[in-house]
């Protein structure tokens, strides 16, 4: 198993990975697969496991799997490179696309699509690629029938098609090092478990008589510490305060684990409280005290309940996480929805946090958590968008695209251009026409 795979199977779950793959293709009708950054060690959809019957054709020998992985292998490079989608031709002249998969700013890998045409093949197109794939020692004629079965798509379906990938590798990567980390704290927690475990014990024939008296009075506090806690979505201060409680809850039934069970069943009324009160959904709270109820009764020994209520926690403050991203993804749709509709306005940043009613400050950092960019950086892909659609349309020259979307300067509008898709608005209009 390579690197990559090792990675993300430990940063997201393999499944998981599977899973975006076909989604992705059940939405598209399009393939993608992920690979290491040698364009090696693919890890295709368990839906959609095959290649196009052309892609199977030159990847039948062994100079063309090569010849693909160079290709997919230089592509992640330049993608990583610029930190945007690269759309390109590989070796056997199809049209493809690379989003870059970064680890600590590291390109670790790539999602791959490709397999289509961006265009009416004409003679030439077909004679291009024989030449393209001659040295691969194949019945050309058998792979030009297969190169005529293939979708057709527009610059706009190509360029939506990568944008989505580069977004699904970004949040791929940032929730997976998001789970990692919070593994890696209930794993550092279990250890403090047991050094308090040891703590205790070496305490108990000292403190005794002391504790028969203090301990409910000492439980109490820490329940309401540990409430606190969960409801303001504290992860390490939440960890150690369960760690403390269930310290003294097995110290005080060391051998009882029914009794332990119990003591259980009553911070599970007071976590689920505490998760309702930091905003998490009724509704899925109820239906998860439903499950835990069920899952605490067919638990035994007083090891796996404590494992299992440390994972109940972790899920009680997810619950309000969710709920918070939620409402940020919905801040995020209106904020982008008022950019689209204003975009050849000259908007400033307070004008897009009062149209949905947030601080500038507090918008400013929603967008930077999940999409990577700032405000005024997504407006600018918006008008970029925009121009676009101008530039292919010959009724407008450069002047009068930059002002119809909201640019008073040419000559800035032209470098703003340049900077996002490397070309100039003159150049890209002279390709689009």
């Amino acid at each position: 198993m390579s690197m990559l795979q090792m990675q993300l199977r430990d940063l997201v779950g393999e499944e998981i990975l599977e899973q975006i793959l076909s989604s992705f293709t059940k939405a598209t009708g399009l393939r993608a697969v992920i690979v290491d950054r040698d364009g090696k060690n693919r890890i295709t959809s368990k839906d959609f496991p095959d290649d196009c019957e052309f892609c199977t054709i030159i990847r039948s020998t062994e100079l063309g799997c090569s010849k693909c992985e160079k290709s997919y292998a230089r592509a992640g490079k330049e993608s990583a490179k610029y930190g945007e989608p690269y759309i390109f031709r590989c070796h056997a002249g199809l049209v493809a696309w690379a989003a870059p998969i970064m680890l600590d700013d590291e390109h670790v890998g790539s999602i791959i699509c490709s397999q289509v045409l961006m265009w009416e093949p004409e003679e030439f197109f077909w004679q291009e690629i024989k030449e393209m794939c001659s040295s691969l020692n194949l019945d050309l004629e058998v792979l030009m029938e297969a190169a005529k079965k293939l979708e057709i798509l527009s610059a706009e379906r190509v360029q939506g098609a990568a944008d989505l990938l580069f977004f699904v590798a970004n949040h791929l990567m940032k929730t997976g090092m998001t789970n990692l980390q919070q593994r890696r704290e209930i794993a550092e927690h279990q250890a403090r478990l047991g050094e308090e475990m040891q703590a205790r014990k070496a305490l108990e024939s000292v403190v005794k008589e002391i504790e028969s008296r203090s301990n409910r009075i000492y439980a109490l506090e820490k329940e309401q510490e540990l409430i606190s806690a969960v409801r303001k979505g504290e992860r390490d201060t939440s960890y150690r305060l369960l760690n403390e409680l269930l310290a003294d809850i097995i110290q005080k039934y060391p051998d009882d684990s029914k009794e332990v069970k119990s003591r259980l069943l009553e911070l599970i009324v007071l976590l689920s409280r505490a998760a309702i009160e930091g905003g998490a959904n009724l509704k899925l709270i109820l239906s998860l005290n439903s499950k835990y109820l069920e899952e605490l009764n067919n638990i035994d020994s007083i090891e796996d309940q404590c494992l299992w209520i440390l994972k109940v926690t972790h899920e009680f403050i997810d619950s309000i996480d969710k709920s918070s991203d939620i409402k940020n993804l919905q801040v995020i749709q209106k904020s982008a929805e008022f950019m689209r509709k204003n975009f050849n306005k000259k908007l400033t940043i307070d004008d897009i946090s009062q149209a949905v009613y947030l601080s500038p400050c507090y918008l400013s950092k929603i967008f930077k958590q999940e999409l990577g960019c700032t405000i005024m950086e997504y407006l600018t892909k918006v008008r970029i968008d925009e121009a676009k659609k101008y530039l292919r349309n010959p009724r407008y020259n450069i002047m009068q695209v930059a002002n119809l979307i909201g640019f008073d300067d040419p000559s800035y509008f032209t470098k703003v251009f340049k900077k996002s898709e490397g070309i100039t608005p003159s150049q890209y209009k002279r390709k689009a026409l």
